[in-house]
């Protein structure tokens, strides 16, 4: 108990620290109209995600007739103003009807551990979901045999976005390796490219770019390792990675830190830079804001050194356990989980749906190539989207934030190594 009581309080404490670091005041939360049958509680205001959750909503309401749904979602920070208002709500003993959470063992597990949510193996066994959700995603929602989230999209994480013009002009390839990817950029750098554009505005792109750069450095099995308490931070593939990634530094923009994920990626499409790592949301917002064709106004390759891994991010929503009635979350879980919820939703956020059994035929030429990936290659988690406890996620993006300014590779490393000392990820 003792130990539950610590990783919530870890969450919280994350949580309302990235708050007030990020320069925000804690958002007013409206309590639900007495009419709403469910609140939803989520991050997603922005256009195409905003328009993806209604669609939701209105196949619940369809096929729940009389049932109304409010929408309750905080904006900024990545999701870090909202994991604070529902910190708050969830200590407070007033949960929300559903909210969202990444899959993995970050804050869904810290909620598990202290007692905020119940298993959902009977609405598995009853939809028959075992069959059509692969057994690797599951186990990310897994503690003890019991399955606690819904997982509503899928997206990859270790990915290289290009401008293929300009890889066009100077005859290269999207880099497979290390050396390749500097060379490349030696090579764009020599005719006035920014290489890679980099954005660290939110502190938790840099810890993103930082995990593709780890886990094609030390491979899968290690890296799994590392953020499972099964390796020591302390291995020289850890030093090695943060050698690599101050050398990629040196080819990136110098303002990152003012820059937001959109505007790094905006910089690759319209030619003022080639490169970005950057999730796959990153294609969202080349589609439906950018209205550029994938394979035409932007390419797209895995990370140096991580063809055959998927780096996986999952949005799920579970059941809360101090609910006075489960019957209208279960009833939208059961949309969520759904084909016909799923194919709706993720084609319009720019996601696609974790299920086995997705038309495929509904997603664009990015999806389907990532599809075929998540349904063939080994899936990880990444550092700052779902992988492993608040504590030390949180620790970890401070440390980030002062290695990109000073480039100390060893402070660094000495730093990560006393967050999973005060924070074990095992």
């Amino acid at each position: 108990m003792f130990m539950k009581r610590n990783r919530l309080i870890a969450l919280s404490s994350a949580a309302l620290l990235t708050l007030t670091m990020a320069g925000s005041a804690l958002p007013a939360f409206a309590a639900a109209p007495a009419k709403s049958d469910l609140q939803i509680f989520s991050w997603w205001t922005g256009v195409a995600s905003s328009k993806a959750l209604r669609s939701l909503i209105t196949i619940y309401e369809h096929q729940y007739k009389g049932s109304t749904v409010t929408n309750d979602a905080v904006a900024g920070g990545a999701g870090s103003n909202a994991k604070a208002v529902l910190a708050g709500r969830m200590e407070a003993g007033n949960p929300p009807g559903t909210f969202q959470v990444h899959a993995g063992g970050g804050s869904l597990l810290s909620w598990v551990q202290a007692g905020d949510m119940k298993p959902l193996n009977a609405l598995y066994k009853s939809e028959g979901w075992y069959k059509v959700f692969p057994r690797s995603l599951l186990n990310l929602m897994t503690f003890n045999g019991k399955i606690y989230g819904v997982p509503v999209d899928m997206q990859r994480a270790n990915v290289l976005w290009y401008n293929p013009t300009i890889f066009r002009k100077y005859h290269l390839t999207a880099p497979k390796t290390f050396p390749q990817f500097f060379h490349d950029a030696a090579v764009l750098k020599s005719h006035g490219i920014t290489p890679l554009e980099l954005a660290n505005h939110g502190n938790w792109e840099a810890t993103l770019l930082f995990s593709d750069v780890l886990l094609g450095t030390v491979g899968p099995v290690k890296y799994d390792q590392l953020l499972t308490g099964h390796a020591s931070w302390n291995i020289p593939g850890v030093k090695a990675a943060a050698n690599t990634f101050v050398r990629m530094l040196s080819y990136a923009n110098k303002d990152y830190t003012a820059l937001h994920w959109q505007q790094a990626d905006q910089a690759v499409a319209q030619g003022k830079a080639a490169m970005n790592v950057m999730g796959d949301w990153a294609q969202g917002y080349f589609s439906t804001a950018l209205h550029l064709k994938p394979g035409v106004g932007f390419g797209w390759a895995a990370t140096p050194q991580t063809h055959g891994v998927f780096g996986a991010v999952s949005d799920v929503f579970g059941l809360p356990a101090k609910l006075k009635n489960d019957t209208p979350t279960i009833n939208f879980l059961k949309v969520l989980g759904s084909k016909e919820g799923q194919d709706t939703f993720n084609p319009l956020k720019g996601t696609f749906s974790p299920r086995l059994d997705s038309n495929m035929a509904k997603y664009n030429a990015y999806s389907r190539s990532a599809m075929m990936s998540y349904k063939r290659d080994r899936l990880v988690l990444i550092i700052g989207q779902g992988a492993v406890n608040p504590g030390f996620t949180n620790n970890f993006n401070n440390a980030m934030e002062i290695f990109v300014s000073n480039h100390n590779v060893n402070n660094f490393v000495s730093a990560i190594v006393s967050a999973a000392q005060a924070n074990p990820l095992s």
